[in-house]
């Protein structure tokens, strides 16, 4: 194919934009929309959980991308079939009657097709992190990669209030409407198709096609995609070699376990009745407080984190930031105590968890590029995410069995607790920086 550029604003902020959708709808916004559709907790952390497991295992194949067809191809394929699952979600959405939604007994085998498409959207958007992020360095010379990278991130975000603002509040219009759950939800995954398979069509035209950007598995190159296997092998086990490398991922898995909890219940607290000890939230005031007014707050907690970051450096950072990131969960204590029905007070204690998590977690990424330094650096740090993703696979997992069994006000206080793992290894990792 004849080789082909484009200016970077016409193809950078779309691809990361699209990045990002598929993300948030698979472990987002599953999770609200399980918890309107009557599905305990129980069962719906369970499975919704599970659904990280394609970005926990994802530097499994990883190299794969790298030796079969090019970066761009695997976009293309990747959001044309993301594009097919959408449209097949909102076709195939079951309709639980309300009658069976309001004993919120569902369960979750009714869905089971359901899940089955987020598993396989799940694994495609995996495997499009991993191409969009290769396609970025080959597309891109150094200099221009320097200028893109706060757009990328940027757009990144804006998919964020896409997903967990705008169409959580379409979704919770069409319900106050209409009266009718699943219709909310399956009118609001349709939207995403339509407007996925537009980016998907759309990059078809926009993206280039840079002569660097070629398979490495050819005729001639078998030689050197035997010698990627065995640097992908190589780098598994000098990660396992590191100095340090159990007190590595202790960090890595406990330093968020406070926000594992509280993030998968957080939504399905919002809207869950009074009677239950919920906030009784309408879906569309969820889409701002938490979609919108959570998310800015998240984005400007990253920034600031970032920039004191920088002029602090990681070991003056991590206490700081492990404050920040586990005291702000005191917000959802008061409340699941208090419950109050003002938009105004649930959207600032919001804001002060989402800032604090935006801030603290810029430590637990600088720890991990730190930790990633060496030989194998690349790899190393995609080893790193791979924890972080099973960090907060875990606690999901038994996060709403936890709740069903505290009741929400027991299950923020327990998150309290959760908070002296993180302060014990910060003080671990912080002697030996």
């Amino acid at each position: 194919m004849k080789q082909t550029t484009r200016n970077p604003w016409l193809w950078v902020p779309t691809l990361y934009f699209a990045e990002g959708i598929p993300y948030f709808i698979v472990n987002n916004i599953s999770v609200l929309m399980f918890a309107k559709m009557g599905v305990p907790n129980g069962q719906m952390a369970l499975f919704t959980s599970l659904l990280y497991l394609p970005w926990t295992i994802k530097p499994l194949w990883s190299p794969f991308v790298d030796l079969f067809k090019t970066k761009r191809w695997w976009i293309i394929a990747m959001q044309i079939l993301m594009s097919a699952m959408f449209i097949l979600l909102t076709l195939t959405l079951p309709h639980p009657s309300a009658e069976e939604i309001a004993t919120g007994q569902v369960p979750m085998s009714i869905f089971m097709f359901t899940l089955i498409l987020f598993v396989v959207t799940a694994f495609a958007s995996a495997t499009h992190d991993i191409a969009a992020d290769g396609f970025y360095m080959l597309g891109l010379d150094q200099k221009q990669q320097a200028v893109f990278v706060g757009i990328r991130s940027t757009f990144y975000r804006l998919s964020n209030i896409f997903g967990q603002g705008v169409l959580v509040a379409i979704a919770g219009y069409i319900e106050s409407n209409y009266n009718d759950i699943p219709l909310s939800w399956a009118v609001t995954l349709g939207i995403t198709a339509v407007i996925f398979a537009l980016v998907n069509i759309y990059h078809l035209f926009a993206m280039p096609r840079p002569s660097s950007d070629a398979p490495r598995l050819t005729g001639e190159a078998s030689g050197k995609a035997k010698d990627i296997i065995k640097e992908f092998a190589a780098s598994f086990v000098t990660f396992f070699r590191k100095p340090l490398v159990a007190l590595a991922i202790t960090f890595m898995l406990l330093y968020r376990l406070p926000e594992a909890f509280l993030l998968k219940l957080c939504t399905p607290f919002l809207v869950a009745d009074q009677s239950v000890g919920g906030l009784g939230m309408t879906t569309e005031a969820v889409g701002l407080a938490y979609g919108t007014i959570g998310v800015f707050f998240l984005t400007i907690g990253g920034i600031i984190g970032g920039i004191m970051a920088a002029r602090w450096g990681l070991k003056r950072s991590l206490w700081p930031m492990a404050a920040c990131m586990t005291l702000p969960c005191l917000s959802f204590v008061y409340l699941a105590m208090a419950q109050p029905t003002s938009i105004i007070v649930i959207s600032t204690c919001i804001a002060i968890e989402q800032f604090g998590y935006g801030f603290g977690f810029t430590a637990y990424m600088l720890y991990m590029i730190h930790f990633a330094e060496g030989e194998f650096k690349t790899s190393h740090y995609a080893i790193c995410t791979a924890f972080m993703a099973l960090s907060m696979m875990l606690p999901g997992m038994v996060a709403g069995y936890l709740q069903e069994w505290l009741g929400y006000e027991l299950f923020f206080w327990m998150v309290m607790v959760c908070c002296i793992p993180t302060v014990i290894v910060t003080l671990l990792v912080s002697r030996k920086i």
